[in-house]
């Protein structure tokens, strides 16, 4: 090949993932000359040339072994083909959770210090066998948390996977803060530590959960286990971090009981700002109820659709786990429905895979799914409620739902499942739209986060119904 190129003249290229690539040429003694692996491969000019090494030039190193000495560092706490094999929220997200992590980890070391304190750690007159009866209380108790918390919560750390990992931040400054308060307090040592320890194991729960829905949406080449993997040496190395500083720090804090609860509250602050902005930088592609609602109330306003990165921005973190309506999807049907004539109300006038009951007292939708019912029926049944919802309140809507909301005010009493049979006519129309609309800006569609439960059931259809 070198034989129908001039000397110098590029024949081929490679390059190591999105990082840029490398030209070969023909040396003049007819072997290949590789480019080296300088400043080039971080995609700066002023490239450098090596000189032919072995068989393949350059060595026959790989790209990491002949790259700068940082980029191999990088590549053990990173994921492999970063930055494309991870979501575009990856490097914020991680750089403000090892803040976090690193005021955590000092924080920590605190609470342990005055806990081993108040066992009686450095004390002739403490019992070993009281000390080892208070662990064990300790860890029992917080056994019992976290499987009571599994069970009653567990299901529904996905659908607001942001706001949990915020609480359970939260709810870990508030066990460190119960155990640097426990030795003041004797007489309520062994109480006070197994509320924080039950609190630290909700913490471990809800974080863990959490973190695992995260790494899911930060996992772009089917490489969960990678990012995972990198996540936790990152985690590590700030934990190590952290360790060495905590040698240093808790001599100086040891001593001055009102010196280290200052120093704790200053990290503890650090620590809650490092998690929301860790938190705040997500941006999550698929619609929990906070997101619909915060993206249906754009549209049905102003005929836009939010993309992703700015519904992000939008949601709220504080008060996600409250919203003004209660929807929920996939209620058993004998809920809802005692009588005959009961259900063929319920059933007429639905041309979908799901019946919907509104409660206007309590505003409150209840929705039953078919054993049909894909994603596309689900996101269409949670925007039906959530309309509902938008009629209760204030705000320009279209022309059609501003006509039902003006009924709904004059004549409260009004039946809600004809409302109900009306607003299923305006979304006929209204919901392509929309679902078009969160395709063309972003959202997947083909999966959500709507909190579902796993009732289904089936139905005769209405004898107005036509089914395409």
């Amino acid at each position: 090949m070198a034989g129908h190129a001039g000397v110098g003249a590029p024949l081929c290229s490679e390059q190591f993932g999105s990082q840029a690539a490398r030209s070969c040429c023909a040396a003049a003694d007819g072997s290949l000359q590789w480019e080296a692996w300088g400043w080039r491969w971080w995609g700066c000019s002023g490239a450098l040339k090596g000189k032919p090494g072995g068989r393949h030039g350059g060595g026959g190193r790989a790209p990491g072994a002949a790259s700068p000495p940082l980029s191999r560092l990088l590549a053990v706490f990173l994921p492999q083909g970063f930055p494309d094999s991870v979501s575009a929220d990856y490097l914020p997200y991680q750089l403000w959770d090892s803040v976090q992590a690193f005021a955590s980890s000092l924080s920590g070391s605190l609470a342990t210090h005055a806990v081993l304190l108040g066992i009686g750690v450095g004390n002739a007159k403490a019992s070993v066998s009281a000390a080892t009866a208070t662990w064990l209380v300790k860890d029992s108790t917080g056994m019992l948390g976290r499987i009571i918390f599994a069970w009653w919560k567990g299901s529904k750390l996905d659908c607001n996977a942001k706001q949990w990992r915020l609480f359970a931040d939260i709810l870990n400054d508030v066990a460190m803060f119960l155990e640097i308060m426990a030795p003041i307090y004797p007489i309520c040592f062994t109480m006070t530590i197994c509320i924080s320890n039950l609190a630290k194991c909700i913490v471990s729960v809800a974080g863990g959960a959490t973190r695992a829905a995260l790494t899911m949406h930060q996992a772009r080449r089917n490489n969960m286990a990678d990012v995972s993997a990198k996540d936790g040496s990152q985690e590590t190395l700030v934990n190590l971090a952290g360790l060495l500083a905590s040698l240093l720090m808790l001599p100086l804090v040891s001593d001055c009981p009102s010196f280290s609860l200052g120093c704790f509250f200053l990290l503890t602050a650090l620590h809650i700002y490092a998690n929301y902005r860790a938190v705040r930088a997500l941006v999550i592609e698929t619609l929990n109820e906070g997101r619909l609602w915060l993206v249906l109330k754009h549209f049905l306003q102003r005929g836009e659709v939010l993309d992703p990165t700015s519904a992000n921005q939008m949601e709220p973190l504080w008060t996600g786990f409250w919203p003004s309506l209660s929807l929920s999807l996939g209620v058993p049907l004998h809920r809802l429905v005692s009588s005959v004539f009961e259900l063929q109300h319920l059933v007429e006038g639905h041309q979908e895979s799901y019946l919907l009951h509104w409660d206007q007292s309590q505003n409150q939708v209840q929705v039953v799914l078919s054993q049909v019912a894909g994603p596309e029926t689900v996101l269409r049944a949670a925007t039906h409620g959530l309309i509902l919802g938008a009629l209760r309140e204030d705000g320009p809507l279209p022309r059609e739902l501003e006509k039902l909301r003006n009924q709904v005010r004059a004549g409260p009493n009004k039946q809600s499942w004809l409302i109900v049979q009306e607003t299923h006519q305006v979304l006929d129309k209204l919901f392509p739209k929309f679902l078009k609309g969160l395709q063309d800006v972003g959202w997947k569609t083909e999966k959500h986060q709507l909190e579902v439960d796993e009732w289904r059931a089936t139905w005769l259809l209405s004898p107005e119904k036509k089914v395409l």
